[in-house]
């Protein structure tokens, strides 16, 4: 049995006005090409950098939050390689001096160790048409952060988790959105297998842009390299990519070593000095973070862990709960589980349709969470049924107006009148004949048939214990 040895190096372009070494606009989504480009990102002679602190300041804020140690002293260096997508023939990136180094994520109660954090700036984008190579330098310079794991990962599916919620630590740090389709997390995967503690031949594999690809490539790279060892052959240290339509990695080159750049200390930047003020600052900037709120949404709202995970993955929608929470625990004087289930069971189903269609900046203007609040203490009261609960939130979304005002202009409001409602319960009995005779028969699922019929006729009207009670009491 073979032990995999897996650690990921993740790349994540920082959410900053400006690229990292000059004033140009940092967008790589710029559909023009060459666009966002000046003399400094594309490499003209006698151009000089100047390092962007926001950056700077977003990469410290990533590791504070990932339990790093910062140093107070670092440095830029010269990364030398040749390609066509890098136009001074070498990257500025960072070698023996990062911005944080050490550090650790806790996934599944295993904490994954985190070599290092640095900064760096991106390549530019070859785009390939027929037999020609394009060159588009809109994303030369943007800020790329990346992240060196240490090889504690053991398993595909350790690797999509961490990956999931370092993609969710960034997002609730506000450096970066971390999307991986638009590439703005890249993660890449060393890999090797041995029978013993000593480590097997590194292979890396590129190319991943999405979770399921990470966790597939990796799965796959197990059973190769596997393979490779029991036929008696030695695995090759190479980089691989990930074919994502046959699901395979495919060899692209021979992996070079570090010493193969030839890293020197970058000479047109200062080294940088960190005061123990300044680290303070940024650290009193971190928001609450993800196992934090997980914790917490726990013990104050005593909810089940994928309602949690619903409310921590999707941040604005958690944070709209919370709203519409503060709203009915102020109504009530004090917190009531009954309410808070009410209230969940409804932002999960019947919000969360609205959410998919619309950006929850949207939702929030058109059903803000007092309005929202009101329409669950409807409920909760009995003044509507759940059906025409539902109608009223999609009212709502179209109108803006809050529920009271739509349930009083809809005539919406639930039947007082017990006459008129047994009169209703007796003529759909009438109608429904075998149903009548099923449940005389001792079928109770005829029951629950005719209480519907009953809440159709009355349009969601009637109150249900009450059709219940009716419909027990003349069906004998």
């Amino acid at each position: 049995m073979y032990k995999p040895t897996i650690g990921l190096e993740i790349h994540v372009e920082l959410d900053t006005k400006s690229k990292m070494f000059c004033s140009c606009k940092n967008d790589a989504s710029e559909r023009r090409p060459n666009f966002n480009i000046c003399p400094v990102c594309t490499a003209q002679p006698g151009s000089l950098p100047v390092a962007n602190e926001e950056a700077i300041r977003k990469t410290i804020k990533a590791g504070l939050a990932l339990n790093c140690q910062i140093n107070k002293e670092s440095k830029f260096d010269r990364k030398n390689y040749f390609y066509p997508d890098l136009p001074k023939g070498y990257q500025i990136s960072q070698y023996d001096k990062p911005f944080c180094k050490g550090g650790s994520l806790q996934i599944d109660n295993k904490n994954i160790g985190i070599t290092r954090i640095h900064l760096e700036e991106d390549t530019g984008r070859l785009v390939h048409s027929g037999k020609d190579s394009l060159v588009d330098f809109n994303r030369a310079g943007v800020p790329l952060m990346e992240m060196v794991t240490e090889p504690d990962i053991t398993s595909g599916k350790e690797a999509r988790k961490f990956s999931q919620e370092l993609q969710l630590v960034f997002r609730y740090l506000g450096i970066s959105q971390a999307n991986m389709e638009k590439g703005q997390m890249r993660v890449e995967v060393n890999i090797s297998l041995s029978k013993t503690n000593k480590l097997g031949t590194k292979v890396e594999i590129k190319n991943l842009n999405s979770f399921r690809a990470v966790e597939r490539a990796i799965d796959y790279e197990i059973a190769r390299q596997a393979e490779v060892l029991d036929d008696g052959e030695k695995v090759i240290q190479e980089t691989r990519g990930w074919d994502d339509k046959k699901q395979i990695t495919v060899s692209q080159r021979e992996k070079e070593e570090a010493h193969d750049y030839r890293y020197f200390p970058e000479p047109d930047l200062p080294t940088f000095h960190f005061s123990d003020d300044y680290i303070a600052k940024i650290k009193a900037e971190m928001p609450e973070l993800p196992w934090a709120k997980r914790i917490r949404l726990k013990e104050e709202y005593i909810l089940d862990d994928s309602t949690i995970e619903n409310f921590v993955y999707n941040k604005d929608l958690g944070e709209y709960f919370e709203k519409v929470m503060s709203e009915l625990t102020s109504w009530l004087g004090k917190k009531n589980q009954k309410i808070t289930n009410l209230a969940v069971n409804y932002i999960i189903t019947d919000f969360w349709a609205l959410f998919d269609k619309a950006p929850i900046e949207e939702l929030e203007k058109k059903v803000d969470p007092e309005d929202f609040a009101e329409l669950i203490k409807m409920i909760y009261n009995q003044e509507i049924s759940s059906k025409i609960a539902k109608t009223v939130l999609q009212e709502m979304f179209k109108t803006g107006a809050d529920p009271s005002h739509i349930v009083e202009e809809s005539g919406l409001t639930q039947m007082e009148d017990t006459i008129e409602l047994e009169k209703i319960v007796k003529e759909v009995m009438s109608k429904n004949p075998k149903p009548v005779q099923d449940y005389k028969n001792g079928k109770e699922t005829a029951l629950q048939f005719l209480a519907g019929q009953v809440m159709a006729a009355t349009k969601g009207r009637a109150k249900p214990e009450i059709v219940q009670q009716l419909l027990k009491r003349l069906l004998g």
